[in-house]
């Protein structure tokens, strides 16, 4: 792999004492990739990016960027920019005293820094706050003037960790545009960490779900999403996430809560226990289906979304429109056969059909 920003892990791992926390990590980011670290919290994606950025050194394995063996080098000896979730700014220096700070530490000329620094901040357009300090900035402000000093010396990897998460909602969606429009226009390689499945679906190339210390799946969004490669992805990706219950495989059909739903197309895979896994947007009220009582009704605007007890399971629909169903009241759910998912009972693995 070559090319300015390129990124290889191969079989890296991590441990801090006893405990491990990353086993055999192995990811190839291309040049210019937007590229996300998604997982729940404590599955190993934020010292990953550690790993990259020489903050932390891998215990074992090999960390490569453009095609160089970085595994050892310290941090200042890697063309990589960090952005943190907390925006490590300095609270005594102006805001283009943060930003020119890279370029300080490289002995910068003066007034090639501020050059660079005029063009980082109008990037992210804050080029009328360079004289105030962070605690004269509102939390987005803060947000982008850590990118601006992430982006002042031009590096070949961007690396950012969680740095959407101390916004609101409302502030999150508006940066998260302008942080894709950045990086496509700095055509930068940028590696992101994130728990927020809706961050890394809508910015990512690419991404890499993590579990447990271990690299689960990597595809793009859409593959990852439409073909969870375990049960512990499908349960994760999507809001709400998928449904995922015990069902038995006979023939052809699906055993699940007392009533049997055609699957022709696993079929060839015999009589076996399964889970079942099916988005809540492919299921649906109707004359007919699976018999369920209503439990919560959740009702958000131009979607609603019904908690329903199926015989003991818990079944989730989403469903466009704004009608309350009462809350007791008996329904049927009709599955779309065409897409169920189904998983290794004990493994969790996905079984093709």
């Amino acid at each position: 792999m070559s090319g300015k920003g390129a990124v290889r892990l191969s079989g890296v791992g991590k441990s801090f004492g006893e405990t491990r926390v990353l086993r055999d990590v192995a990811l190839d980011i291309r040049p210019g990739e937007f590229f996300s670290l998604l997982g729940p919290s404590g599955s190993g994606k934020t010292t990953t990016l550690r790993i990259l950025a020489g903050l932390e050194t891998a215990t074992e394995g090999q960390v490569l960027l453009d095609g160089a063996d970085a595994t050892l080098l310290p941090p200042g000896d890697r063309d990589v920019a960090m952005v943190f979730q907390s925006y490590a700014l300095y609270p005594h220096m102006t805001v283009a005293e943060n930003i020119a700070f890279p370029l300080k530490m490289i002995r910068t000329p003066a007034a090639q820094a501020a050059l660079a620094v005029r063009e980082a901040a109008a990037r992210v357009r804050i080029e009328h706050l360079l004289e105030r300090r962070p605690g004269q900035l509102s939390g987005g402000q803060q947000q982008r003037c850590a990118l601006a000093r992430a982006i002042v010396r031009k590096p070949a990897l961007f690396l950012l960790d969680e740095p959407l998460s101390n916004l609101d909602a409302k502030l999150r969606v508006e940066t998260r545009v302008e942080l894709k429009r950045l990086q496509r226009a700095l055509g930068v390689t940028a590696v992101y960490v994130t728990h927020d499945q809706e961050e890394a679906m809508s910015l990512s190339d690419r991404m890499a779900v993590f579990m447990d210390g271990r690299i689960v799946q990597t595809g793009t969004p859409d593959e990852v999403f439409s073909r969870p490669a375990t049960v512990a992805v499908a349960a994760f990706l999507g809001n709400p996430p998928m449904n995922v219950v015990p069902a038995r495989l006979s023939g052809g059909r699906l055993d699940i809560a007392g009533s049997s739903v055609a699957a022709p197309q696993f079929a060839a895979l015999g009589d076996r226990e399964v889970m079942l896994g099916v988005r809540p947007s492919d299921l649906a009220l109707g004359a007919e289906g699976i018999p369920a009582t209503v439990t919560v009704c959740e009702m958000l605007g131009e979607e609603v979304i019904l908690d329903l007890d199926a015989g003991g399971l818990l079944l989730r629909v989403k469903s466009a429109g704004r009608r309350r169903v009462p809350e007791g009241e008996a329904v049927r759910v009709a599955i779309d056969p065409s897409r169920l998912h189904l998983f290794d009972r004990a493994g969790g693995a996905r079984l093709a059909p």
